[in-house]
Parts: C-alpha cells; structure tokens; sequence
C-alpha cells in the first residue's frame, strides 16, 4: 500500500502533466484546423487545383487524425479530472486509472498511423509532382509562344501544398507528444500505486 505523500504527488503529476498536454494538442489542433481551412478555401481558388488531386487522400487521412486529436484532447481533460480525484477522499483505482491512460495511449497511436499514412500519401504526390517539373532554379517556367500569352511548363510545388504538409506535420506532432505524456503518467502510476 502506498502513503497519502506519494498519492498527493502522483496527483499532481497527473494533473500538471495532464494540462500540459490538453494545452499542448489544443494550441496544434487549431493549427491543424486553421491549416485545414485555408487548404480548403486556398484550394478553390487555385487556378489549376485538379492536379493537386493526389493530395486528396492526404488530406482526408490528416482531417480523420485531427479528429482522433480531438477525442485525445477530451482525453486529456478526464486525466486532470483522474488527477484531482486521486486528491479527494473517494479516489479511482489503479485499474480505472491505468484503462484511462491506456485509451489515451491507444487514441494517440491511432492518430499517429493515420497523420503518417496521410504524410505518405501527401509526399508521394509531391513527389510525382516534383519529378515532372522543369529543370531550373525556379522550377516552372513561362514558355511564349509568339502571339499567345505564355503558358507555365512543369508542375511547380505551390505553396498551398506545402501548407498541408504542414498541417499534417502539426497533427503527427500533437499526438507523438500525448503518446510521450501517456507513457510517462502509465509509467509513473505503476510505479507509485
């Protein structure tokens, strides 16, 4: 059995490590969404957004993992709740809290295969995308014809697309900062309790 010192400790690393966290993958799921909206509002008015249609999958698989991120950011919050419990009188046992940490745990990795799968998809694209521009220092470049305007050669990597590899970069870094802070509360409550 364990003293009332190493309980009220164990609490407060619960807590603190658990607003750390929320706080943590709040702060990088709104840059996810914000990265997302603009991708979305950016991508309509690209002038020639079907051939950026390979970043399609992409972005679906970082939307799914942003919303893995949120059922994690909720999951965070009921550590804190677990961590204030363990300071009252009726308090949870190991077992309900380890399930806790270990949902959490499982959550993050869910959303790490889905933020990776979705990384995969969006750089397997850009890279056909690279691979099919115009050598040269600014990649694309405007070829005149005489009496026409001139028309783009080569398939230049915008900006908008290196937008969303970012956004996507933002989710896998949220959930592989909750998967760190669970491994360390799942390591710190079989120790102490």
């Amino acid at each position: 059995m364990t003293d009332e010192l190493d309980l009220q400790r164990l609490a407060g690393a619960l807590r603190r490590m658990g607003w750390i966290r929320f706080w943590i993958q709040v702060a990088l799921g709104v840059v996810v969404v914000g990265v997302l909206v603009f991708n979305n509002i950016g991508g309509r008015l690209v002038a020639n957004s079907a051939r950026a249609l390979g970043l399609g999958p992409g972005i679906s698989l970082t939307t799914l993992a942003f919303l893995v991120l949120l059922w994690c950011v909720w999951q965070s919050w009921l550590v804190v709740r677990c961590g204030r419990a363990l300071a009252s009188p009726v308090k949870p046992s190991r077992g309900e809290t380890g399930r806790l940490l270990k949902r959490g745990l499982l959550a993050d990795l869910a959303g790490l295969t889905l933020a990776s799968m979705g990384y995969q998809a969006m750089a397997g694209s850009l890279f056909v995308q690279a691979s099919q521009q115009v050598p040269g220092f600014f990649g694309a470049q405007i070829q005149a014809t005489p009496g026409a305007g001139g028309r783009v050669v080569g398939l230049p990597i915008t900006s908008i697309e290196m937008f969303t590899v970012l956004g996507n970069t933002q989710v896998l870094f949220a959930h592989l900062i909750g998967l760190m802070f669970s491994l360390w509360m799942l390591q710190r409550i079989y120790r102490v309790r």
